[in-house]
């Protein structure tokens, strides 16, 4: 569904990414996992559309986006979810959902994405006509999710779904990721916390300071004593 090849980005004279290769198949969970300022964060916003890269290559479904714009590609299925969940504050939670399938015209479509997003979140149910700005974190972090599912995509970007969440909370972030994953849609996971994102992907891959430098199976990811020691506290 997914291959980056090559890709080189600069920040300035910030050489952030260094080659980065890697691909998302079709109905996976892929994390990236790997310390604060790894690049982690970049490589989604270069897929997305938000950083341009200087070199490299981006194919989303057999086609070259590398030069597409940002929205073209949220409109073509391909939905980011950005790290500091980024909810409309003065607007409601039904208000910021509506926003999420701004590009859509399929009505019934818009209607059952709408309601599986309400099971999925039955606290945005609830505090549907309540200010997105008066949430606690959690329930802003799920409204950002049901955001982008209402774009109806076919790949979801997911960076640091579980930043500054208490620990129940984040299990119950990691759980709906298995439920949406399960629903036929393909996820790319950038995270922090490694136990929980090496725990649901079927697939992972190291990033240091720009470079992927161990991937493989997050089962062999996990098994493998560097990770262990540099990540998992092991």
């Amino acid at each position: 569904m997914l291959t980056v090849e090559n890709l080189n980005v600069y920040y300035g004279g910030i050489h952030a990414l260094k080659g980065v290769s890697f691909q998302v198949r079709q109905r996976e969970i892929v994390t990236l996992i790997g310390a604060n300022g790894a690049g982690k964060t970049t490589t989604l916003k270069t897929i997305s559309g938000l950083v341009r890269a200087r070199n490299g290559k981006i194919s989303y479904q057999d086609r070259d986006i590398s030069s597409t714009p940002a929205h073209i590609i949220a409109r073509d299925g391909l939905c980011h979810v950005p790290e500091g969940r980024r909810v409309f504050a003065n607007m409601t939670v039904a208000e910021n959902l509506a926003l999420g399938a701004y590009h859509r015209r399929d009505q019934q479509g818009i209607k059952r994405d709408l309601e599986w997003v309400y099971e999925l979140f039955p606290r945005l149910a609830e505090r549907r006509q309540q200010l997105a700005g008066t949430l606690s974190g959690g329930e802003q972090q799920m409204l950002a999710i049901g955001r982008g599912l209402m774009s109806h995509p076919r790949l979801l970007l997911l960076d640091e779904p579980s930043m500054g969440l208490a620990p129940l909370l984040v299990r119950e972030i990691f759980e709906i990721v298995k439920q949406i994953n399960a629903s036929g849609m393909t996820v790319l996971l950038v995270e922090q916390n490694a136990h929980m994102a090496l725990s649901v992907a079927d697939t992972a891959y190291v990033l240091e300071t720009g470079r992927i430098v161990f991937s493989g199976p997050a089962r062999e990811v996990a098994a493998n004593k560097q990770v262990r020691e540099a990540y998992l506290g092991a």
